[in-house]
């Protein structure tokens, strides 16, 4: 089979977040473990409104979201913690993901997917909170999710200038599970 294509996600919108940085180095890791990983760009989405698509379907921004799900056999997530779960930005992506299109199956954009989801967070826990809510989102949508998993506390301290992450085990798990998705993702496929 061709290379395992990977949609890297990153669960804010904002620009420098640092689980956009802990996005862009999973894609570095997925890439060096053989795999090919596409960082998605910020997407810029009505909050999710069931009246909003009965009037008009599918804004064209979730018709291209959906696409590059469908393009990618795994994902890798990188979720920002609010309040103890992820981001309403993330929320509302997987939301819009989540619609049929006409003669669709339920929940195409994830069928078959393997993900691997991971956290930057200046708190003391890496965001690990969120992940647990992240997992159960997507389980319950029937991706499959790693096992593994990575939060990175004190995040405002944790990339090098080049986007790395500093700490040797950090980077070393971010590896671990990024060749892990790539070999089970490709199994599946």
């Amino acid at each position: 089979m061709a290379n395992v294509r990977v949609l890297v996600i990153a669960g804010s919108a904002r620009s420098e977040s640092w689980n956009r940085r802990l996005a862009s180095a999973a894609a570095a890791a997925i890439r060096a473990a053989g795999g090919e990983a596409t960082e998605l760009a910020p997407v810029d989405l009505p909050l999710y409104n069931g009246d909003l698509e009965a009037r008009g379907g599918l804004p064209p921004a979730a018709v291209a979201l959906k696409a590059a799900f469908r393009e990618h056999h795994a994902l890798f997530v990188a979720s920002p913690e609010h309040n103890s779960s992820v981001s309403a930005y993330l929320k509302n992506l997987i939301d819009w993901a989540s619609r049929s299109a006409p003669g669709e199956g339920s929940l195409a954009a994830f069928a078959g997917k393997t993900a691997a989801i991971a956290s930057a967070s200046t708190g003391a826990l890496g965001g690990l909170r969120g992940l647990v809510h992240l997992r159960a989102i997507l389980g319950n949508i029937g991706v499959l999710v790693l096992p593994e998993q990575l939060a990175v506390s004190a995040a405002q301290n944790a990339f090098n200038p080049d986007g790395s992450l500093k700490d040797k085990a950090h980077a070393d798990r971010l590896a671990t599970i990024a060749a892990r998705l790539v070999k089970v993702a490709g199994a599946l496929a």
